[in-house]
């Protein structure tokens, strides 16, 4: 099963980001991951493979642009 991780998500990771977080917003996709710590707002960049791995749950969906 494909899961599909969009700008924007919320997900739940297994572990905790030192400063207690476990939830971290999607900034970039491809490749590489982008995520930005809901706790603190740290930065960092996460090899596809670790992070499909990593990832417990999606918290929230982010919200479908509309075009105009």
């Amino acid at each position: 099963m494909i899961i599909r991780y969009n700008l924007g998500d919320i997900v739940k990771m297994k572990k905790e980001h030192p400063c207690g977080s476990d939830q971290w917003e999607i900034t970039r996709t491809g490749i590489d991951f982008g995520l930005k710590c809901m706790g603190c707002g740290r930065r960092v960049m996460v090899p596809r493979p670790k992070f499909e791995k990593a990832v417990k749950s999606i918290i929230k969906k982010a919200e479908p642009e509309n075009p105009t």
